[in-house]
């Protein structure tokens, strides 16, 4: 039996960053395409974001980090996952993420990485595409 009901998606802010207009339009834009979107707000520790994540039985986590935190962030969220055998949750995120960052990120296990300036459509267009679809009725 299939999974059922729309792609859940947490969208979270972790660290110190206070900039959340990015993270709240990705959040609406999900939301607006169909998906349920839980937006965990500012100043999410790690542990936090992850155990919204597991207690929503999220399919993926979109993190947005302005702050210049993103490899430490990104890295305690995904260990984060393994440890609670929810690695199967896809990490993706934007903000101010040098070029150079983007590869090791991926690396680490970040499925994606959008840049400032990436159309909303280009996050929905990848969440559809790699993230599980719901069962047909």
């Amino acid at each position: 039996m299939g999974v059922t009901g729309p792609i859940r998606v947490v969208v979270a802010k972790p660290g110190l960053d206070g900039h959340d207009r990015g993270a709240k339009v990705i959040a609406r834009a999900l939301r607006d395409a169909g998906m349920e979107v839980i937006y965990t707000g500012l100043h999410q520790t790690p542990e936090q974001v992850v155990d919204t994540a597991i207690q929503e039985d999220a399919d993926a986590i979109g993190l947005s980090i302005l702050s210049g935190a993103h490899m430490t962030l990104f890295a305690k969220v995904l260990e984060l996952l393994r440890e609670r055998e929810a690695a199967d949750i896809k990490v993706f995120g934007g903000g101010i993420i040098p070029e150079a960052d983007i590869a090791p990120l991926k690396e680490q296990g970040v499925a994606a990485i959008f840049t400032p300036g990436a159309p909303t459509t280009a996050v929905i267009e990848w969440v559809r595409a790699n993230v599980r679809q719901p069962a047909e009725a």
